[in-house]
């Protein structure tokens, strides 16, 4: 398997996998699909189909043992995912996905994210103190262009590059939009391309820092 630095220092086809959790409704449902897309460049070339628990614990358990499975797996280079979090504040573990499936995994954001909001829904979740520190470990947030991101498994410069590689004329990566115009589609019988990407992220932001050390742009 080739590295994305390889890849993008050739000029080389990029296959991701996006993940996004589809519409849901916060106090009907227990469990909440998710649509994993593969795209070559920007290129549909596939899909996987499951579903996580509202507010659970399971996103990167789940990810990992449904991607492992099938027979995209071989060929992915890299794992994009729409914010750090699926299905309310089940929270994906990067750098445990990341060992598990020895591919760079990037949370991408389009906004930074509202920390106070996150930090009072956590107090109405149990393992609020896990959940935290799995959101830590992603790592510090990023910028690049309209990108906000962070990363496991390459660096900030690399991810910065095959962000923009994988993204088309909306400014996102294609993986991701088709992902969330898929499960748009099947769950309200509709779907829109102005969504932005989720503004849910990472608690990086609450942990003591410098201003120069809060976000890293590249």
């Amino acid at each position: 398997m080739k590295t994305l630095e390889t890849l993008l220092q050739y000029n080389k086809s990029i296959r991701a996998i996006g993940y996004n959790d589809t519409p849901f409704n916060r106090t009907q449902d227990n469990k909440v699909n998710i649509s994993g897309i593969v795209c070559l460049n920007t290129r549909f070339e596939g899909m996987l189909w499951s579903e996580v628990t509202l507010n659970g614990m399971d996103a990167t358990e789940t990810v990992a043992e449904q991607l492992i499975n099938s027979t995209f797996y071989p060929h992915i280079h890299v794992l994009l995912f729409d914010g750090i979090s699926m299905a309310g504040l089940n929270i994906i573990d990067l750098p445990l996905l990341t060992k598990w499936l020895a591919r760079p995994c990037i949370s991408v954001m389009r906004e930074l994210p509202n920390m106070r909001a996150i930090q009072t829904a956590l107090t109405h979740l149990s393992d609020t103190h896990q959940r935290f520190a799995t959101m830590c470990k992603a790592g510090n947030i990023h910028k690049s262009g309209d990108f906000y991101f962070q990363v496991q498994g390459t660096s900030p410069g690399i991810a910065a590059a095959t962000l923009h590689r994988l993204s088309d004329q909306y400014n996102m990566p294609e993986a991701l939009r088709i992902a969330q115009l898929i499960g748009a589609a099947v769950k309200t019988g509709h779907s829109s391309t102005t969504k932005h990407l989720q503004q849910m992220p990472c608690m990086t932001a609450l942990l003591p820092m410098s201003s120069d050390d809060r976000l890293e742009k590249h």
